[in-house]
């Protein structure tokens, strides 16, 4: 066999910030602090931090391989977490802020962290468990006043570490097979499950964020990451515009709906991302309270899907161009964008807002397949339903110390997702639910996500989630669970909202109104807890 005679180069994570200090040093990332002010920095000052910080890790006995964590908002110290940990041969291990404090003890022994930097604002959170934690020997404070009284066992404070660093610091990262980062599922089916990425991995998934046939940032944008920096490496956004030097905006703590409003107006953001929570309470502020946000030209929606209604609410109310994409933790986390293509520009608007409520299209880099309960590859033909199959370069092979499994893992080498899912023939796809959260009523499948998505649209229903219920008659049945927008809500108007698109068997029994839907750390619904509510009568 003839091989390619091409340059060994490592595809290591050291390259993009190199690449940043020398083509867009002056480029600068801004973040809003805890006490409302700005930090503002450019790349080249983020080189100089970053090398540094290699050093300090070095000095705390940090050694390739190591699991380091990070319990931290999205903000300028922890972007240099993302370089600095990887550049000095460890493993940036970002830990949900949002977990309770049993499976935050899991993931951090289950890892082994040696070191953790934490945001000041959060030590309430992990102060109750610091002291049970096995491995970890230091606790690295930032955002935090000096003056503060500190329950952690071996406390320091991160700008002391800095200062008594030299910015001289040689990489450690030359083999992109090392590990780079670790992230944990959002642990809606049990305990989290740890995904480890190399430096190969990740550059990989960097390049294929910035195609253009997925999110495509330039040096030309302001991206404001509101999807949290431990939630998949916060989609891959912050490696992404280092590389191309996109001005970069970091919320900090500050993510109501005004504030993002705020940022977006008065910093002219172009990409902003996030969940759809985030979106439906953002939609709902500008319209009492109008901004300018005529700069976005993609409003990146992800986690779960984003209800049509609310897609044709931003671009008819304020012609924001809505991004949908899906992806996992296991799959870094980019797997499809809906963006329109050439053969839509002849639909009229309310069939452009029907491709732009599916998932999309896979983007290049991975490979999809619908399988059968029996095994067998299914059609391509927008109506047959399956469980999605994913693989790719950038896609898990197996959890962290979990031996592979079929649950999970095919034998011949695809990873299954667990969406049901139709995809048409021109490959843009439709998640028709979870398959553990389908419900079946009389031998037929009801798709809870579709009746979400439907109920979130009416105008009197901030947000909705549907679990199956047991029946006698028909096995399943759907249960609404509903927080109304005005406290209020006629179930009979709901029904016939429901009756204008499903056939009447889809209509709940009955619906039931909380004052927040529970969610997971990473802002999806948790039905999990929904179903629990129900086994123990609290709905």
């Amino acid at each position: 066999m003839l091989n390619g005679l091409m340059m060994d180069y490592p595809l290591t994570l050291d390259t993009i910030v190199e690449h940043a200090r020398r083509m867009t040093p002056r480029k600068t990332i801004k973040t809003k602090l805890p006490d409302g002010d700005w930090h503002e920095y450019s790349y080249a000052d983020l080189y100089r931090r970053v090398k540094k910080l290699g050093n300090a890790l070095a000095a705390l006995g940090v050694e390739p391989g190591d699991r380091v964590g990070t319990f931290a908002w999205n903000n300028y110290q922890h972007l240099e977490f993302y370089f600095g940990i990887p550049g000095a041969g460890a493993v940036v291990h970002t830990l949900n802020i949002r977990l309770s404090p049993e499976q935050l003890k899991f993931i951090i022994d289950h890892a082994e962290d040696k070191v953790i930097f934490v945001d000041g604002t959060l030590l309430p959170l992990i102060e109750p468990i610091a002291a049970q934690l096995q491995t970890v020997e230091h606790f690295v404070l930032f955002n935090a006043d000096k003056s503060q009284e500190v329950n952690l066992p071996n406390a320091l404070h991160y700008e002391d570490l800095m200062a008594a660093a030299s910015d001289d610091f040689e990489w450690r990262c030359a083999d992109e097979n090392m590990a780079m980062g670790l992230c944990y599922t959002s642990g809606t089916t049990g305990m989290p499950k740890g995904v480890l990425y190399s430096h190969r991995s990740m550059m990989l998934h960097t390049l294929g964020v910035l195609q253009a046939a997925a999110l495509g940032p330039t040096e030309a944008d302001v991206v404001l990451a509101v999807v949290p920096q431990f939630h998949a490496m916060c989609w891959g956004l912050p490696y992404a515009c280092a590389w191309v030097g996109s001005t970069i905006i970091m919320p900090g703590p500050h993510l109501k709906p005004a504030p993002l409003a705020e940022m977006i107006e008065s910093e002219r953001v172009s990409i902003a991302a996030g969940v759809p929570t985030i979106w439906n309470g953002l939609y709902h502020e500008l319209r009492q309270n109008p901004r300018d946000i005529s700069s976005i030209t993609e409003l990146v929606v992800g986690g779960s899907a984003m209800p049509r209604g609310l897609i044709e609410a931003y671009e008819r109310d304020f012609h924001v161009n809505v991004v949908h994409a899906w992806g996992m933790t296991e799959m870094s986390p980019i797997g499809s964008v809906s963006k329109l293509q050439t053969r839509h520009h002849d639909l009229d608007q309310e069939g452009r807002w029907d491709i732009k409520a599916k998932q999309g299209y896979f983007v290049p880099g991975v490979d999809a397949r619908i399988v059968g309960d029996d095994g067998a590859e299914l059609p391509w033909d927008g109506e047959t339903m399956g469980e999605l199959q994913v693989r790719g370069p950038w896609v898990a092979a197996q959890y962290y110390k979990i031996e592979r499994d079929r649950e999970h893992f095919t034998a011949d080498g695809w990873f299954r997702t667990g969406d049901v899912v139709t995809i048409d023939g021109d490959g843009f796809m439709t998640i028709t639910d979870r398959s553990k959260d389908l419900v079946k009523s009389g031998g037929e499948w009801i798709s809870s996500v579709d009746m979400e998505n439907m109920l979130i649209s009416h105008p009197d229903v901030l947000e909705a989630a549907v679990i199956a219920i047991p029946d006698e008659t028909w096995g399943e049945r759907p249960l609404a669970v509903l927080v109304p927008l005005e406290g209020a809500y006629d179930p009979g108007a709901l029904n016939a909202w429901l009756l204008e698109h499903f056939p009447k068997f889809w209509l709940p029994d009955r619906y039931v109104v909380v004052d927040e839907i529970p969610k997971t750390g990473v802002g999806k619904m948790d039905k999990k807890v929904l179903r629990q509510w129900y086994a123990h009568g609290k709905l």
